[in-house]
């Protein structure tokens, strides 16, 4: 995603790949029918015997998908098996992806029977992914930064006033927080799980994801009182996605990193009564 079509694995750890993804794809398959066989357990003593359910239509697309693709996903094994796991707590659930890659259905099919949306900056890279026709919900989003802003930014970010304000990012006065994403498909829903691996930031010219670690943080902390999101951030070892997910996700928040996957989870700062909690505690 962070990499999407512009870098790919080489060929000779391509089939070995490919083998890992599908087998984790039938363990998730197994896992599924199993947890739906055991909750009809006892219905299933007393009534004639029914035929083993079927894989989700998503699953299923997903099993074809990497077994016929030639590119894998880009981030590695180890690093889809720890936000598996938090999907396997949490779906189904809402889950906020920033970027679309070879690995999109996968992040699909591992929420199974949620609801996933994916934010992606390049049209034309939607318009391929479509014409596959993996019924994904993808919506085009721009960003208006630089990498070459981030120094300025992070200064901003943690000297304004404006940005350590616990609110909607919409009625944000911070310069950090985005205000054009989609209104009703991101803003006005409660994401459970939220995965940070776009927008590109390899380059100085490029938007890079300041904006976007600012503002998820803002969403998952303006959440009703007592919910907590998990919060994703890939390519943690950059500049920017390090700096700026320790400042506004918080350190105090994180949970665990594996590869250069980092994993907080950010509480709601909404609390009953007059207290008010630090933007980081």
């Amino acid at each position: 995603m962070s990499s999407r079509n512009h870098h790919y694995y080489s060929n000779s750890n391509k089939g070995h790949k490919l083998i890992i993804m599908i087998f984790l794809l039938l363990i998730i398959a197994l896992y599924i029918i199993r947890q739906r066989l055991a909750s009809s357990n006892l219905q299933c003593q007393w009534q004639s015997p029914q035929p083993l359910e079927k894989i989700s239509p998503s699953l299923a697309d997903a099993l074809v998908h990497y077994a016929t693709a030639n590119r894998t996903p880009q981030q590695t094994f180890q690093e889809i098996s720890l936000a598996k796991t938090v999907l396997q707590d949490r779906s189904p659930c809402n889950f906020l992806v920033f970027g679309l890659g070879f690995d999109s259905l996968l992040w699909k099919s591992l929420n199974h029977n949620g609801r996933t949306v994916f934010l992606e900056e390049n049209k034309d890279w939607i318009e391929r992914v479509n014409a596959m026709r993996l019924s994904l919900e993808i919506y085009h989003v721009k960003y208006d930064t630089r990498v070459e802003e981030a120094v300025e930014l992070l200064r901003v970010g943690k000297t304004d006033e404006e940005c350590k304000k616990v609110r909607d990012p919409r009625h944000s006065k911070c310069r950090l927080a985005l205000k054009n994403l989609p209104e009703e498909d991101v803003y006005e829903a409660n994401w459970d799980v939220i995965m940070v691996d776009a927008p590109r930031s390899w380059t100085m010219d490029l938007p890079g994801r300041m904006g976007v670690i600012y503002t998820v943080g803002l969403m998952a902390k303006n959440r009703e009182a007592g919910a907590k999101t998990d919060i994703f951030v890939h390519d943690a070892e950059r500049w920017v996605d390090n700096k700026f997910s320790r400042a506004f996700l918080c350190e105090a928040y994180i949970k665990e990193q594996v590869g250069v996957l980092r994993h907080f989870v950010v509480p709601s700062h909404k609390t009953a009564g007059s207290n008010v909690l630090p933007f980081c505690p």
